[in-house]
């Protein structure tokens, strides 16, 4: 599958806070769905944009960064209300965000209150680690700076269809200049970005387009199958290390090929790019640590 033929769906949001799992919401969800052609360029921009009331007061802080004021949402709908258009955005093609499990856990979040299965897109991938990955030798791997180094524009940060835009423009033109493979698992191992787990007999996409378990083995408190894998990150960090005994020797319990895939998609969506350094208010700072995630 070449990557040029699917959707480029550049997103972000904006919401009343920094932790989903401690009932913060979405204000504004923007995504820009990118077409490309063959040399890598952009040929068409479909933007898709909503504000959203999420039942609480915005804080000053948030309005301050955003400029959402309490007014502005005062009749804009409810998430659940929008889940189902959110759906068709985002299926079906390359997710692209600038610190992608920030946005991806509180669109996950937003789905489960409504009842909706978030149906996991072809490939995920986050402009701020493979910033990260191709500018080792600078320190700003902020969205701006990003845009700059590409000659991108970014009018409005922190505005998520701005943000959309750009971030989508970013990996199309970075794509470009460093000579992305054209195939799609290419592309996601020159990105280190997250695609559709390999053909195994315990992990796989379920009719309803959600990464879920499929199989588990004969064990004591494993995970129920039909779960989504995102809720169980520590059984997937099982996989990569499980050994059995065959033969008399110790071997991996589970392929490679699934271990490599477990191993990414915990670096990639359970992690976030989390530092090291304790976190300021600036916005660009605040990511979803691994150890935040909701446990089985």
């Amino acid at each position: 599958m070449k990557w040029k033929e699917l959707r480029i769906v550049g997103f972000d949001t904006e919401t009343t806070g920094f932790n989903p799992f401690d009932d913060d919401r979405i204000i504004e969800f923007a995504a820009v769905t990118i077409t490309v052609g063959r040399e890598g360029r952009v040929l068409r921009v479909d933007p898709y944009h909503s504000l959203f009331n999420p039942d609480r007061e915005i804080p000053a802080k948030v309005t301050t960064i955003t400029g959402i004021t309490d007014d502005d949402v005062a009749d804009a709908p409810r998430f659940e209300e929008k889940v189902d258009e959110i759906n068709r955005v985002m299926s079906g093609g390359i997710a692209v965000a600038h610190n992608y499990a920030f946005d991806r856990n509180f669109l996950s979040m937003e789905f489960e209150r409504a009842g909706v299965v978030f149906a996991d897109p072809f490939a995920e991938l986050d402009t701020l680690l493979l910033s990260r990955q191709m500018f080792q030798d600078v320190r700003g791997h902020k969205l701006e700076d990003l845009c700059k180094r590409l000659d991108v524009i970014l009018e409005g940060a922190h505005r998520a269809t701005n943000d959309a835009e750009a971030c989508g423009r970013a990996f199309v033109e970075l794509a470009r200049r460093r000579g992305a493979p054209d195939d799609l698992q290419g592309l996601l191992d020159w990105a280190d970005a997250l695609g559709h787990p390999p053909v195994n007999d315990w992990i796989a996409v379920d009719p309803r387009g959600r990464i879920a378990i499929k199989a588990v083995p004969d064990l004591p408190d494993q995970p129920t199958v039909g779960d989504p894998v995102e809720h169980h990150p520590i059984w997937l960090h099982w996989m990569t290390m499980a050994r059995e005994r065959r033969d008399g020797r110790w071997a991996w319990r589970f392929p490679e090929s699934l271990r490599r895939w477990c191993d990414r998609f915990l670096r990639f969506r359970a992690s976030g790019a989390t530092k090291v350094a304790p976190k300021t208010f600036g916005p660009g700072d605040w990511t979803i640590d691994s150890l935040s995630l909701p446990l089985p």
